[in-house]
Parts: structure tokens; C-alpha cells; sequence
């Protein structure tokens, strides 16, 4: 089966070149004349979003995948690359140069969205889009901080480099682009968020699930919070995703709803939009579910990770519920995401593969508020958090014999500090609740954990490798055509 490539961008000496997409280039090249409706921009707001996804990159990166040795699933690139930590050369689908291209692609959309509100003086009639359009870009542009520049360290200068923050349509042949600082791009991504949500306040959407409405924007605010430390802000943030800051009947229902789902019924229903967990949807370019989730690479999710982590003990007691299962031979499957196929020519057989991944979960606001309570010394709420979280994720779930107090989690943990046995339990539930998702990836940099490898020869002798917090290969490597534009490469 062949695919179209939809969706395909470079930032290569131009800056953005568009190519592959017929469509995109019988338009008039300067398409932003063509933008002089309020209307029209609101049209144009749905391209903000990045096409692609970046979980093959996270999700092999991290120790949510193992070796699964020799003649187990097949050996196709990035996922080789991508589990002994190399850079990526190709630039198809799953690889961290497809992602880095569609965050650039989603960021022009939305420059160009705002420089059309500005040029044609839309006014106040505009406010949610351009509210839209500055989340947007603040979100791509974190997303890239986070996966192509050294990892944010709270209280640190974090001025090494970080990457091009683009505040306006490309329009100029050959343009250099300073990388600025990780600090500096930290900066321009809160300018953006705290300028953009208070123009989202009575915004109305077709399909408010793909939009960055006030209740995604502010779960991405939590998040970005959590990154930067400040706890005060990703609790109020965290209060501001669902009504009241009122978790309860706002998660993923797991041990009721979810768990009497046949695996194809679950598959189908969890990314809905229609779901009060789900607060942001993107519809992603995508083969991560054949070729990872599916359990055909011999480098993802086996079985000491489905064993002993996905159904492990947790810190309650109890396993939680999920609806992972064996696909083959050491190979399994979350069933959190599945693949659907557009076709182009149905006759000929030609389209493409996507997911509708969820890029913001209400159970995130929880946990990020979790923490941040931890991280201020508020145990007691951080630990009511965790037991609400915990509270849907256990079959038969008892608050009393599943509930997670200090005294536990230093026991299972075998750590003395109370603070640090609360910090490891929100780790231990965000890896299994979001298990092959990516999130894991975005806490092994925050926490500045390092991650070890298995590698399995033919004789099945088992040695390890280990990422170390310092190592220089944590941040994915930045496109080579992007060195024409003046983007240094990343140190090796």
C-alpha cells in the first residue's frame, strides 16, 4: 500500500519551503492577501497544529521500550537509530526531522493568521483567534525547545541554545535565524500564553476538542508551568481545566466506563472528541501504531515492561487497569491509539495513515497539580490528588486499602525523605497512565533521570547502555538542511 505524503515541510535556507502538497502550491504564494475575513483567519487557525507526532521519537528514546532480541519484529529505521540514542538522517514519518518540520509548518499558520488580524484591523471580532494562533505558536515552539535543545533546569541561566522563536510569516529569501537561548525562548513562550488566554474568554468552536479553547490553553499552561517551576501557576492553571478545579468524574474513566469496553470498542472510543477527558486532539500524519504500539519493531514496548511496569505493583498495592494485551511474541499493546487511513484513491488504494492523538488529557492537569502541591511542601493535598488519580485506575478501588500515604511510598521506594517518595509516585503513575504516549520523555528531562537500555545479542547475552542526565544525545539532533538557514547543530 503506497501513501501520499500530506503534510511535508523544511526549514531549508528560505526558511519554509513547502513541497509534496500540490494543493498548498497551485495557491497564490502570497496567501496572506487572500486572508480578509475574520472568517478566513478562523479557517486558517485549524493549520496551527502540528500534522505529525512525536511519540515514536519519546517513547523509543525512553525506558518504556526494551531489546526484545534477535528475530523479534523487524529492524526498520528511525526505531534502530532511535533506541541507541544516533541521530536520525532520514526525514519520513517518525522521525524527529518530520516533527521538527510540522511544528515550523503549524508555527507560519499561525504568524500569518495574526499578521492578517493586525494588517486588516479585525479588531476585537478576532480576539479567539488570535488568542488561537498565540497559543498555538507557544505550544510548537515549546514542544521544540523541549526535544531539540538541552533540557530546561529550574532555577539554573539555561542559556545554552534554544531554537528559532518565529514571530512572523516567512517572506524573505535565504533568512539567518539566531537560535536565541532555551531561556530566551522560554521568555517568548509566556509572552504568547499570557497574552493569548485572555483572548480565548467566549470563544465558540465548531469542534472545540481540536482547538486550543481556554481549557486546553490553560492545560498547556500547566504543563509549561511545571517545566519552568513555578507551582503557584501550574496549580492555577490545573484549576482552570475543568469546572471549579473539580477532578472527580473528569478523568478517563478506567475502571468503569473504559475497562467494559471490548478492545476494539475501547480503541475506537478513547480519542473521541466527544469525551470530557479528551481537551485536545490532533489529527497526526502517522505509521506509530503499526510499527510500535502494534509490536512489530524489535526495539518497543515487551514484556518486562508490560510485566513489570504497565501491570506492575504500584505504590496503592493494586495494578492498574488497562487494557494492554499481547499482539505477538513479546510484542504488546496499550490500544490507547489507533490508526485510521484516508484515502486519496480508494480504487488505487493510495492515501494516508493517521492518528487522532490526544495532546491534552484532563488527568494531566491532576497530576501536574499533584506535584506542584508536592514540590511546596502541600503533602497532604498533593497526596489527595494522587488518591483521586489512583481512584480510577484500580479495579474494586478501596480508599482505604488502596490509598497512598507517605509512609507507603517510602516503604516501596525504599527511600527517607517524604518528599522524594510523593515525587517518585507521580512519576510511577504518569509512566504507566500514559504509556506509550510520550509523556514519559518529557519527565526523564524534567527530573533529569537517566535511562538505560538492554541490548540482547544473538546468543541472547544481555549487556546495557545508559543516557546519562549530561549526555549531549537527550536532545534530538536539529535538521542539517537547517545549518543553510544559520541554525547551529546541536553538540555531539
Amino acid at each position: 500500500m503506497r501513501f501520499d505524503k500530506k503534510y511535508i515541510i523544511a526549514l531549508v535556507g528560505a526558511g519554509l519551503l513547502f513541497s509534496s502538497c500540490k494543493k498548498y502550491l497551485d495557491q497564490n504564494p502570497d496567501m496572506r492577501a487572500e486572508i480578509n475575513t475574520v472568517e478566513k483567519v478562523g479557517q486558517l487557525i485549524v493549520s496551527a497544529y502540528p500534522k505529525y507526532n512525536y511519540l515514536a521519537m519519546t517513547e523509543t528514546y525512553s525506558d518504556n521500550v526494551v531489546d526484545k532480541g534477535f528475530g523479534v519484529g523487524h529492524l526498520n529505521e528511525p526505531f534502530v537509530s532511535l533506541y541507541n540514542w544516533k541521530d536520525i538522517e532520514d526525514t519520513g514519518n517518525n522521525t524527529p526531522t518530520q516533527y521538527w518540520n510540522g511544528c515550523y509548518e503549524a508555527i507560519n499558520n499561525a504568524n500569518q493568521a495574526l499578521d492578517a488580524i493586525e494588517k486588516n484591523n479585525f479588531g476585537t471580532s478576532a480576539n479567539q483567534y488570535k488568542g488561537e494562533a498565540l497559543i498555538a505558536r507557544a505550544y510548537a515552539h515549546f514542544m521544540l525547545v523541549t526535544f531539540f535543545a538541552k533540557e530546561y533546569t529550574i532555577g539554573a541561566a539555561n542559556d545554552s541554545p534554544g531554537i528559532p522563536y518565529m514571530l512572523k510569516p516567512e517572506t524573505t529569501t535565504l533568512p539567518q535565524y539566531s537560535r536565541g537561548t532555551v531561556a530566551s525562548v522560554y521568555a517568548q513562550i509566556e509572552k504568547d500564553l499570557t497574552e493569548g488566554l485572555p483572548l480565548l474568554s467566549g470563544g465558540t468552536w465548531q469542534v472545540p476538542k481540536y482547538h486550543f479553547t481556554p481549557a486546553a490553553a490553560n492545560a498547556f499552561a500547566s504543563r509549561f508551568y511545571l517545566f519552568k517551576g513555578d507551582w503557584d501557576k501550574v496549580i492555577g492553571h490545573s484549576n482552570l481545566v475543568v469546572a471549579n478545579g473539580n477532578y472527580v468524574n473528569n478523568q478517563r474513566p478506567w475502571n468503569t466506563t473504559l475497562q467494559n469496553y471490548t478492545s476494539e470498542e475501547f480503541r475506537t472510543e478513547i480519542t473521541k472528541a466527544d469525551k470530557n477527558y479528551n481537551i485536545l486532539l490532533g489529527e497526526t500524519y502517522s505509521t506509530y501504531q503499526r510499527n510500535t504500539v502494534g509490536g512489530t519493531t524489535r526495539y518497543g514496548f515487551g514484556t518486562t515492561i508490560f510485566q513489570n511496569i504497565y501491570n506492575g505493583i504500584t505504590v496503592t498495592g493494586a495494578r492498574f487497569v488497562n487494557k494492554g494485551l499481547r499482539w505477538s511474541d513479546n510484542n504488546y499493546v496499550t490500544y490507547t491509539l489507533k490508526e485510521y487511513f484516508h484515502y486519496t484513491n480508494v480504487a488505487a488504494g493510495i492515501g494516508f495513515p493517521y492518528i487522532m492523538q490526544p495532546l491534552f488529557l484532563t488527568d494531566e492537569g491532576l497530576i501536574n497539580r499533584a506535584e506542584a502541591y508536592i514540590q511546596k511542601g502541600q503533602f497532604n493535598e498533593g497526596l489527595a490528588d494522587l488518591n483521586l488519580f489512583a481512584s480510577v485506575r484500580i479495579a474494586n478501588y478501596n480508599a482505604t486499602t488502596h490509598a497512598v500515604t507517605i509512609d507507603k511510598a517510602k516503604a516501596y521506594f525504599n527511600v527517607t525523605d517524604d518528599k522524594d517518595a510523593l515525587l517518585k509516585t507521580v512519576l510511577q503513575f504518569k509512566q504507566i497512565g500514559w504509556m506509550s504516549e510520550g509523556m514519559r520523555w518529557m519527565d526523564i528531562l524534567r527530573h533529569h533521570l537517566p535511562v538505560r537500555h538492554n541490548v540482547l545479542a544473538v546468543d541472547g547475552t544481555e549487556t546495557f547502555m545508559t543516557l546519562s542526565p549530561t549526555d549531549n544525545r537527550r536532545m534530538f539532533q536539529i535538521p542539517r538542511e537547517a545549518q543553510i538557514a544559520g541554525v547551529e547543530l546541536n553538540p555531539r
